[in-house]
């Protein structure tokens, strides 16, 4: 049988399996040990390190089953690996089971910028976790994301339903309006395209401006700019630490490209402090604000780096080596940067990697041009469909661009081409089955957030 024969028995069976799909009431398993040592196993190694940062991040999980969601891609990647419980997608095959992810797709990975070119956008925000896998991963992780989140803003459970479905037709609209040209090499949201919280998101991001940043996290004394120490946000760094980064930086200048390397003084470090309770993922990791000199010794000009370290993509649980290291240079640092390139137009030129101390670091800059997307504004069905709608362009362009387009000894396909001719016009099938992953698989959530808490209160130890 030819790979096209079995291609098209899984779209003839496309349907059936979408209706043989587990029930939410079906998938939900009360599973409360496995998922507490599932987030020991996952936390323990860097327990020894920052216990404060992983005692914020079980905090910050215990708020509701979003934030829990948002704390454990490990989870939702150790259940994609059991296919036997989770099934993989009828709409899927060899070639775009290696389709450059995201990884962590939710809506808060998504957020206002201006890129290199000054163009105020809204776009991928992070990728900690950029991989490769099945496209329909990606779709996945954001529509059980869309189900939590709706439910949490009460959204009724129809118009949840429908927000997963309109997210998918909008990705697989978008993905088949790039085969055949290259218009993702240029596509991008703006003010001009987009509406509704998407589009204030950008604009709060363009209205934005350098001193404001600055004033927020520093100050200048004695014709000096140092970092402010902020309780539970910034800290001193001692001065082996500062040492330690230091020493990292020539490394990390020779890994941005020749021909967008500044001069050496630019990236002059002056000061650094430790970045605490930013995000939820990957607290518990290392991570440094470094202020750099910037285009001029004026204090008004100084630029904010962010240093995050880095370990492997939970995306590598369900599909090991899919990735092979040699493509990252068996480094996760740099992973990031290629994933962040690959699926950016216009990518922050100050993003970069190293090593301190041994350990994998991703740097970019702390732009004063970037605004977080806040889904708790969606308080209606309409402001979330506009939301999610743009979403899914967002992906698809992700998914196209981060193919031959970025490096095609990478990876020598059109996603865009092979992705639609995959689907082959049955949009109805991948939404029907992607939103009935996402039911069964927000219920097993739930539920392992009513574990998770429980556990937490009990005072068992997660990490």
């Amino acid at each position: 049988m030819t790979l096209r024969t079995l291609l098209a028995t899984g779209f003839a069976l496309s349907a059936l399996s979408a209706t043989l799909a587990p029930s939410p009431a079906e998938a939900a398993t009360s599973r409360q040990s496995w998922v507490v040592q599932q987030i020991y196993n996952y936390n323990h190694p860097f327990a020894a390190n920052l216990p404060g940062e992983l005692s914020t991040k079980m905090t910050k999980m215990a708020v509701n089953a979003f934030s829990f969601y948002r704390g454990t891609a490990h989870l939702f990647y150790e259940d994609t690996k059991n296919s036997a419980v989770w099934p993989a997608s009828w709409y899927t095959n060899t070639i775009t089971n290696g389709v450059w992810l995201e990884g962590d797709m939710h809506m808060q990975n998504m957020g206002g910028l201006r890129d290199a070119n000054n163009n105020a956008v809204f776009d991928t925000n992070d990728f900690d976790e950029a991989y490769w896998g099945s496209y329909t991963w990606d779709l996945r992780r954001m529509a059980v994301a869309i189900l939590l989140a709706a439910e949490e803003k009460g959204i009724s459970s129809t118009d949840r339903q429908s927000l997963v479905k309109n997210f998918v037709d909008s990705y697989a609209t978008q993905i088949a309006a790039f085969k055949g040209n290259d218009n993702e090499l240029t596509y991008r949201l703006t003010t001009g395209n987009t509406n509704g919280i998407v589009k204030d998101t950008i604009q709060a991001a363009d209205g934005k401006n350098r001193s404001s940043l600055l004033a927020k996290y520093t100050a200048v004394s004695s014709g000096q700019r140092c970092f402010l120490t902020i309780n539970g946000s910034l800290q001193p760094v001692n001065s082996t630490v500062f040492s330690s980064i230091n020493a990292a930086m020539p490394a990390y200048i020779n890994s941005i490209a020749s021909s967008k390397r500044k001069s050496n003084s630019y990236y002059a470090l002056k000061d650094a402090a430790a970045r605490l309770g930013s995000g939820t993922g990957s607290l518990g990791r290392y991570r440094y604000y470094l202020l750099i000199e910037g285009p001029s010794t004026d204090t008004s000009d100084d630029v904010i780096l962010d240093m995050k370290q880095e370990t492997d993509s939970a995306v590598s649980i369900a599909a090991p080596g899919n990735m092979p290291a040699w493509t990252y240079g068996y480094d996760n640092s740099s992973r990031v940067v290629k994933g962040m390139k690959s699926m950016l137009n216009n990518t922050d030129v100050l993003a970069g990697y190293t090593a301190m101390n041994s350990l994998p670091f991703f740097l970019s800059e702390r732009s004063p041009y970037q605004e977080d997307f806040d889904y708790t504004l969606l308080s209606t069905y309409s402001t979330f469909n506009d939301a999610v709608k743009y979403m899914g362009k967002i992906v698809a362009k992700n998914h196209a661009l981060a193919d031959k387009d970025y490096d095609a000894t990478l990876i020598p396909y059109s996603m865009d081409k092979e992705i639609t001719d995959l689907i082959n016009g049955d949009v109805s099938g991948l939404k029907t089955e992607t939103l009935n992953y996402a039911l069964s698989y927000a219920a097993q959530v739930k539920l392992d957030y009513a574990g998770f808490v429980a556990a937490k209160n009990s005072g068992a130890v997660l990490y």
